[in-house]
């Protein structure tokens, strides 16, 4: 940071320590407030004094970067011009154990601070920018790092931009990033990546399914980890089957829980080659497809529920080969919103459930990564108090949310056919939940596109919504098939 950035940051502090005094006086067992509910007024003042906290804390990561950079840039001005990569390899050593000393860490912890300086203060402005404000966290700051590590400058600028810039052409819906628990921010940085990097993701998948492997690591208390690295839809599929034969073992008289009864089927599978006593279940796992993709004329990738992108080839494979524990949803070419979930689970209790599965992508609770798969549907205003059976009000909250939602004054509010709900807590304050963040396809450049040959134009395609809704159902319906002879189109 500049001079003036650094007083600037220094000058906010300031005025958070101010603030911090006042809630210190307000909260904590200081119950002295003359308002009409004094307790209710040292829980604000804990919540407030808490959040200020957390820019602080923000804050001093901010000071802190400026300070490791400009150290490692006055240590490399200071020291003698390397004569051989093995004497710069020692000067960097020197100054990364420096630094640990002084901030009593390990060397390793050190050269990450080293590296994460030198990247944010070269290369993101904004995410340093939004750093010293105190509108994101160090963790975030590091997911900007990670995830933008490989970009090329015009690259990283532009996912930097989607997510911290609200003005840039193609910013993030919904929550801004700092709102966003870092592990979610790091989900959908990741998923913007894939769909932007700069190496096609077709190119990138080939050589990723020639390292598929099954890995096995000795743990502590006679235990160890077996894993597998797949192909994305594979893995997917496999977990889906999983979860599905875990739940229909579940009742009264079984005391595993999921996680125990997931793992169990999963060995069961692999040492006898059957699940315990029941059939298992086909996976059933939604892939998003935008339309020219599916056709073979667009190189956009598709989206796996509860993984991101995937390439278009591996989504029309598993259209065309008939895969039935894969749901097909088609995305409109102009806005690359869903538009219709495949014909074979169109049947409207179903359905639902799935287009809330879509819609949501995960439980709604604000930091929730809980995959949808393990979710039911769940009225948000009851249907004892009024609540009809419909997109707009239901949300698919995961079991530990669900309970939070009935057994305590947290509630979900203002779902739309596209949204999910956000959250308002028993302090009152209000939380939104993530949004997808579809975002429109790249046309194909052919000859006579724009007007010249008018098969080649985007369809205007409207929001048409169908007829029949089902019993029950008082929300908007869902949509229709755009495109209802695209297997004939596949085939063709």
């Amino acid at each position: 940071m500049e001079g003036r950035a650094v007083a600037e940051t220094l000058e906010a502090m300031e005025a958070s320590l101010a603030a911090l005094a006042t809630f210190v006086g307000r909260g904590a067992g200081n119950v002295a407030s003359t308002g009409p509910d004094p307790l209710q007024d040292e829980a604000d003042a804990c919540l407030d004094g808490a959040a200020e906290v957390g820019r602080m804390e923000a804050r001093l990561a901010a000071l802190k970067v400026h300070f490791a950079a400009g150290y490692a840039h006055a240590a490399a001005a200071m020291a003698a011009p390397a004569v051989s990569p093995q004497e710069r390899t020692s000067q960097e050593m020197a100054v990364t154990a420096e630094l640990a000393c002084v901030l009593t860490v390990s060397e390793r912890s050190a050269a990450a601070l080293l590296a994460e300086s030198a990247t944010l203060t070269t290369g993101l402005p904004l995410t340093l920018s939004a750093l010293r404000t105190g509108s994101i966290s160090w963790q975030h700051a590091r997911v900007m790092c990670d995830e933008t590590s490989g970009l090329d400058p015009a690259a990283a600028a532009a996912l930097e931009a989607h997510f911290l810039d609200p003005e840039a052409p193609s910013a993030a819906r919904g929550c801004p990033a700092g709102q966003l628990v870092p592990g979610r921010f790091r989900a959908k940085a990741r998923s913007w990546r894939e769909r932007h990097h700069p190496v096609s993701i077709e190119a990138r998948h080939r050589k990723g399914v020639q390292d598929r492997r099954l890995e096995y690591v000795p743990d502590r208390d006679g235990m160890a980890w077996l894993s597998a690295y797949l192909p994305a839809d594979v893995a997917a599929g496999v977990w889906s089957r999983a979860t599905e034969t875990a739940r229909a073992l579940q009742g009264p008289s079984e005391s595993r829980t999921l996680t125990q009864l997931r793992a169990d089927v999963a060995a069961g599978w692999l040492l006898e080659g059957v699940a315990e006593g029941t059939p298992s279940p086909k996976a059933q796992v939604l892939v998003t497809v935008p339309v020219l993709s599916l056709l073979g004329t667009g190189t956009d990738p598709a989206t796996l529920d509860g993984y991101g992108p995937i390439p278009a080839s591996m989504a029309r494979r598993l259209v065309a080969d008939g895969a039935g524990s894969f749901l097909r949803v088609l995305t409109d070419p102009r806005s690359g919103a869903p538009l219709e979930i495949g014909r074979t689970s169109y049947r409207v209790p179903k359905a639902m459930r799935q287009w809330l599965r879509l819609r949501d992508g995960r439980c709604p609770f604000p930091g929730c990564n809980n995959h949808s798969l393990d979710n039911e549907a769940d009225h948000l205003l009851a249907w004892s108090e009024g609540g009809g059976t419909g997109i707009t009000n239901l949300g698919q909250p995961c079991r530990r949310h669900h309970r939070l939602k009935h057994s305590t004054p947290w509630r979900p509010v203002d779902a739309t056919r596209d949204q999910p709900p956000g959250w308002i807590s028993p302090s009152g304050r209000s939380y939104p939940s993530e949004q997808q963040d579809w975002e429109p396809p790249h046309w194909p450049d052919r000859p006579g596109r724009a007007g010249e040959d008018p098969e080649w134009e985007p369809p205007d395609w409207p929001d048409v919504l169908a007829g029949a809704a089902g019993l029950g159902e008082t929300g908007p319906p869902l949509p229709v098939d755009p495109l209802p002879d695209w297997a004939l189109s596949i085939a063709a």
